[in-house]
């Protein structure tokens, strides 16, 4: 990374991707929980048993793929090629023009836009280019499969890297959105003071392995340590107006 980078003063945007980016209801969530769920079944452990790892590490750890690797000596990258790899997100995704409009009209004299995933690096550039905003995300923080201890949203480590890989010094300077409320509470206890909940309220998705309506874990309008919830993307023009172009 240049000097140039690390120097740069403007404040940053970090975007989730998965189901943020994108609305849960194009069903990417469905098909991921199945090839996770063939993936521990493809490792000799009966339905039952597979659920409820799937859905342990899901909750211990962020990602089930972390429990498999610490548990079961997986190889990352494999599971990312049989899971995330095979997803046809060509049939389950279309450019966004209200996406890459919201995206274009963020002033990059004020910030920069970077995506903060727990994918590995081939499918968060999949997902963009599909969604026609790869050339508005100036770079994107992921979780390094190729490094069997890699870290991942919640950890702190995760966001502290996101940090140093950026050249951010200051937390408070980060914004903040992701569909998670554990990613978003634990961002915002390390003093990332713009952090937004994207809760699309009501919709059924499925979290660890099991089917959840989205907002089930959340207050109406702002959640603990008032963190901002919006259902819709384009609501960033009203929590963040000092980001957006006049």
């Amino acid at each position: 990374m240049g000097a140039s980078e690390q120097q740069d003063e403007r404040s940053i945007v970090w975007l989730d991707i998965d189901n943020t980016l994108y609305s849960a209801s194009a069903g990417i969530s469905h098909a991921m929980g199945e090839r996770i769920h063939a993936y521990f079944v493809g490792l000799g452990l009966p339905d039952d048993e597979a659920s409820k790892l799937h859905h342990r590490y899901y909750s211990q750890y962020g990602l089930a793929i972390r429990g498999l690797v610490r548990h079961h000596q997986i190889d990352p990258l494999d599971f990312d090629r049989k899971c995330d790899g095979s997803l046809p997100l060509e049939e389950l995704l279309k450019p966004d023009p209200v996406l890459r409009k919201l995206l274009e009209d963020i002033d990059r004299t004020k910030v920069r836009v970077w995506g903060l995933t727990n994918a590995y690096y081939t499918h968060a550039n999949r997902v963009l280019r599909i969604l026609g905003v790869d050339d508005l995300v100036e770079n994107v923080v992921f979780c390094d499969y190729s490094n069997p201890d890699f870290n991942c949203k919640p950890e702190p480590e995760f966001f502290q890297n996101a940090m140093k890989i950026a050249g951010v010094t200051d937390p408070s300077q980060c914004y903040f959105i992701d569909d998670s409320l554990n990613n978003v509470k634990a961002a915002r206890a390390l003093g990332w003071d713009h952090c937004v909940h994207f809760c699309e309220r009501g919709l059924l998705h499925v979290e660890g392995g099991k089917p959840k309506y989205i907002g089930s874990d959340s207050q109406d309008s702002v959640a603990d340590d008032g963190i901002a919830v919006i259902t819709k993307l384009d609501e960033l023009r009203t929590v963040w107006p000092e980001i957006f172009k006049q």
